[in-house]
């Protein structure tokens, strides 16, 4: 085997396990926020309005993503997520073995964050994820695309996109999580994920005979963001608003102040002006009227 070709695939390996690691970090945060919220509203009923559990879980999921990628975001970038990792397949960002390996990674990850809290706290698991009743599983996968689509599409323009603010990138993607978790949590339990759906339905057993909506969904979703994503490089995006990431000082606004007095100068002075020429034109009036 070529020395390159052996050094990247240690790297590949490396990177996977890694991921797997921070996998398991953040759905065991994120996952740990559902199952104390489900076993709150189980032992004291009635405390808390349905509105504040969804809060909660969106909150829970949110956080967790922010904290677990900022942690792994140096290291292998932070994906967690197998549909990120198609997206960022197909926008060249990494190659088909690396995904391959972070795919497999993330779903073991997920197992054992499921696992570890079936082990760790009391009572069944309760972050299945499952439609609400009413919502059929057309809509269920045409919202888990849609969230899924806004979730990798902030991944692309946050983190694969370079530019100024790139560190701070994880801070908008688990916003984005959040945000989609407020949505859809209630209708389909907000996957946004593949592997997020995957990890409990495994350790419980696959009850949900709809499970497959959280695969179709998040994966057409991935694709959407990607198709979207190479519109707006094709269209060169950066050139709609010039220096919109610029740190350079000479590319704010003027004051709006010393505009203001420019343009008062310039009327007083063409006021002076008007009059001056006003006054030779009557001043050479009245002397060809005195020369009559």
């Amino acid at each position: 085997m070529p020395r390159r070709l052996s050094n990247s695939l240690a790297a590949d390996i490396h990177a996977a396990l890694l991921e797997y690691v921070g996998t398991t970090v953040f759905l065991l945060l994120g996952l740990g926020g559902i199952q104390a919220a489900a076993a709150a509203g189980n032992a004291t009923p009635g405390t808390a309005s349905a509105l504040t559990h969804v809060l909660y879980m969106a909150t829970a999921m949110g956080l967790s993503l922010l904290v677990a990628a900022w942690l792994f975001f140096r290291v292998t970038g932070g994906l967690f997520n197998p549909n990120v990792s198609l997206a960022l397949l197909l926008v060249g960002v990494i190659g088909p073995l690396r995904c391959a390996l972070y795919t497999v990674a993330q779903l073991a990850g997920a197992i054992t964050a499921a696992a570890l809290l079936l082990a760790l706290t009391p009572g069944p698991l309760s972050v299945n994820t499952s439609l609400a009743q009413g919502v059929n599983v057309a809509q269920g996968t045409f919202i888990e695309m849609f969230i899924t689509a806004a979730l990798v599409l902030a991944v692309l323009m946050l983190a694969a996109e370079k530019h100024t603010t790139t560190p701070f990138a994880p801070i908008g993607i688990g916003l984005t999580l959040f945000s989609g978790h407020l949505f859809a949590v209630y209708y389909t339990g907000a996957a946004m994920n593949s592997a997020r759906a995957f990890g409990p339905a495994a350790v419980t057993g696959f009850a949900d005979g709809q499970h497959w909506v959280y695969w179709v969904g998040p994966y057409l979703g991935a694709l959407l963001a990607v198709a979207f994503y190479t519109l707006l490089k094709h269209y060169e995006y950066w050139t709609l608003v010039p220096h919109q990431a610029s740190v350079d000082a000479d590319k704010s606004p003027p004051n709006p102040v010393d505009k203001l007095k420019k343009s008062d100068g310039g009327g007083t002075r063409g006021s002076r002006d008007g009059d001056v020429a006003a006054g030779r034109s009557g001043g050479r009036q009245s002397d060809v009227a005195s020369a009559v």
